[in-house]
């Protein structure tokens, strides 16, 4: 368990933000246990973006995580 006041502010800013500092604290606590919370929350964020805006937020969404596919191909390659 780690404790997060101790960690630098450049570390600990996010813990700040509403509904993402909680979640991203029980995540350093206990990463295990909440993992799935977490998955299920995004899922459900996406199907809430596509029934409100439709598949143009699906599509933002494809966007926006092309450089992450993008980093992890690269560090696939790498080894």
């Amino acid at each position: 368990m780690t404790d997060i006041t101790q960690a630098p502010l450049a570390r600990r800013w996010y813990f700040h933000i509403p509904i993402f500092g909680w979640i991203a604290r029980d995540l350093s606590r206990d990463f295990e246990g909440n993992i799935w919370f977490a998955i299920i929350l995004l899922i459900s964020l996406v199907g809430i973006a596509v029934l409100t805006w439709g598949l143009p937020a699906l599509g933002l969404i494809a966007v926006a995580s092309v450089p992450v596919v993008f980093v992890v191909l690269i560090m696939i390659t790498l080894g």
